[in-house]
């Protein structure tokens, strides 16, 4: 994991991707297990990872011990547990913030989401956790699709993989007549959009994971893939 490096340009850069994988589900879990407001649970999510780089909470994480988003998870409960105590509440908007964060999305989300009862959080924090590197992976192969003139290749992979729980999904006739393609392009497109969906899962993965074998075992859970 490159946020436990030496150079410092390194170590930030890393921790910002580490970020941007969990942010997310620090957020919805503070706002669902510890009944922060929307405002509270904002400031806390910016606390909590300004404290984790300022105190390198996770400099003690042992992948021999615990999956390092359970590590993560117990260092948010540590952290929100002395806060409450303490009574402390960070200023919005002050030098406590790392990155410019999208709440408003995440607040969105857990309007339209069965929210857990305390006995599972812990699975749905993982389960959160799951969701934010699939829509990193997602959002990230749009760029690349767009940047490389494959828009093409990434509708047809949002119309046939995303929405398919839609009572309308597409089959690969309809597609090829929708985008006035064959219908061999339109698996060839949607071939090589799954397998840039999946190198970029798995590149977020490895940044975010300490051992070869954390990466492994946490490619497992995702893609229930066991890697060459």
């Amino acid at each position: 994991m490159a946020s436990q490096s030496q150079n410092p340009q390194e170590r930030r850069q890393a921790f910002e991707v580490l970020v941007r994988s969990y942010w997310k589900p620090v957020y919805k879990t503070i706002r669902i297990k510890w009944r922060k407001t929307n405002e509270d649970a904002k400031d806390l999510t910016q606390g909590f990872f300004s404290a984790a780089i300022e105190k390198n909470f996770f400099r003690g994480f042992d992948p021999q011990k615990a999956r390092f988003r359970t590590y993560l998870r117990t260092c948010l409960d540590r952290y929100l547990a002395n806060e409450q105590k303490a009574a402390q509440r960070i200023k919005r908007g002050g030098d406590k913030k790392i990155l410019a964060l999208d709440f408003d999305s995440a607040e969105n989300e857990l309007k339209f989401s069965d929210l857990p009862d305390s006995q599972s959080i812990e699975d749905y924090f993982d389960k959160e956790w799951v969701r934010s590197l699939f829509s990193i992976a997602v959002e990230n192969l749009r760029k690349e699709c767009e940047s490389t003139s494959k828009s093409v290749h990434f509708k047809i992979f949002e119309r046939y993989d995303l929405e398919a729980h839609s009572s309308d999904k597409s089959t690969y006739e309809n597609l090829a007549f929708e985008f006035n393609l064959p219908v061999t392009k339109v698996t060839n497109y949607l071939a090589f959009a799954r397998r840039e969906f999946r190198r970029l899962l798995l590149e977020n993965l490895r940044e975010i994971t300490l051992t070869e074998e954390e990466f492994r075992s946490e490619a497992k859970s995702l893609l229930g893939i066991d890697l060459k």
